[in-house]
């Protein structure tokens, strides 16, 4: 029979916390689904590092249990000290002289954020087929979900299955279109709302760069989750980025956003590759006249202000959103059309600037 919570919470009640009490007593929280297992222990800043210290024990002890199959412990109270942001007078990196941790990632030659300064710029829409593009390149591609609270590579991917875990624990990533891919979303209901705390969101980005068995790639694309966070923060910390394209739409409060971006991967040594313009003209499906619905030319602009490549621009076409929502993104589906030709130019190129063949 397989393990329920009452059977973790009785475990951890075996283990004395470093100030007495047993570690029952600190359960913020416990996610248990299909054998794989995150909790959150609520304790002081200035305890984490004494907690610190039993995590490995604490995921052993339930690793043992029967039917679990992955163990994340989190400390919610744990501050790192990469989101220490920089002091409002200072113009320095806010995160010189960070050590990267060798453990993740050490099969992947380069990694690179797809990133937005806002959501609803099609961000993982430009993630997915440069993903795929990379792919039809010939380059060994993985791609990962890092948006927790609303993961999209499920739906856009047609996976519907949750991954399996290896013989020595890892999980294996899911593969579709020519990449391995991983999301949160393969391993919770589509309809699930991620209400977690910051610490628990860090977690699950951890542990897919850490214990999932990615294998050698050649490239990884991050479709981070929108905004300058905590989740751009711990990829700064944790893994060498090559580094990061901005996405965003051409009118002007969505380039603010995208400077914010910007700037962001600045602070944190993160060379921006490119600005991407997407839905940057509709063409009529019935006439071929062509609508600038958002304005146009604004990336592109924007770009050549703050002295970083632009990339290309991505129409607003039905196709595009028809396919991602069957799970057959539009260069899978028809590489040949225009907007397969245009993210395939945009990976040929990055593809160069990165030294990739």
């Amino acid at each position: 029979m397989d393990s329920d919570e009452s059977a973790i919470r009785a475990t951890l009640a075996t283990f004395k916390s470093p100030s007495g009490p047993s570690l029952a007593h600190f359960i913020d929280s416990i996610h248990l689904k299909d054998g794989l297992v995150q909790l959150a222990l609520a304790v002081k800043r200035e305890d984490a590092p004494r907690f610190e210290a039993m995590r490995r024990d604490i995921e052993a002890a339930l690793m043992r249990l029967p039917g679990i199959r992955n163990v994340t412990v989190l400390f919610t109270a744990h501050k790192m000290a990469a989101t220490t942001a920089p002091a409002a007078h200072s113009h320095a990196p806010a995160e010189s002289g960070l050590k990267k941790d060798p453990s993740m990632l050490p099969e992947v030659k380069t990694v690179i954020a797809v990133a937005s300064g806002k959501g609803g710029v099609g961000k993982s829409t430009i993630a997915v087929n440069l993903a795929i593009a990379f792919a039809q390149l010939g380059l060994r591609t993985g791609l990962l979900d890092a948006d927790i609270y609303g993961p999209s590579m499920p739906r856009m991917l047609g996976i519907t299955r949750k991954p399996d875990i290896s013989a020595d624990k890892q999980i294996v990533p899911l593969q579709a279109w020519g990449l391995k891919a991983m999301s949160i979303g393969f391993m919770v209901p589509e309809d699930t709302a991620m209400v977690w705390r910051g610490p628990m969101v860090m977690g699950a980005l951890n542990q897919m760069l850490g214990q999932v068995a990615w294998g050698p790639l050649d490239i990884m694309i991050v479709d981070m989750p929108p905004g300058t966070g905590d989740a751009q923060l711990t990829m700064a910390q944790k893994i060498n980025l090559a580094g990061a394209i901005i996405v965003s739409t051409p009118q002007d409060i969505a380039l603010i956003d995208a400077r914010r971006g910007v700037k962001m991967f600045d602070q944190v040594q993160v060379k921006t590759l490119g600005i991407i313009e997407n839905m940057s003209y509709f063409t009529c499906p019935h006439c071929s006249a062509r609508s600038e619905i958002f304005g146009h030319g604004g990336a592109r602009a924007e770009a050549a202000k703050i002295g970083a490549p632009f990339l290309g621009e991505i129409p607003l076409q039905l196709a595009i959103r028809e396919t991602g929502d069957a799970g057959t993104p539009i260069t899978a589906a028809d590489p040949d059309s225009e907007a397969g030709r245009l993210f395939i130019a945009i990976a040929s190129q990055l593809k160069t600037t990165l030294g990739l063949g």
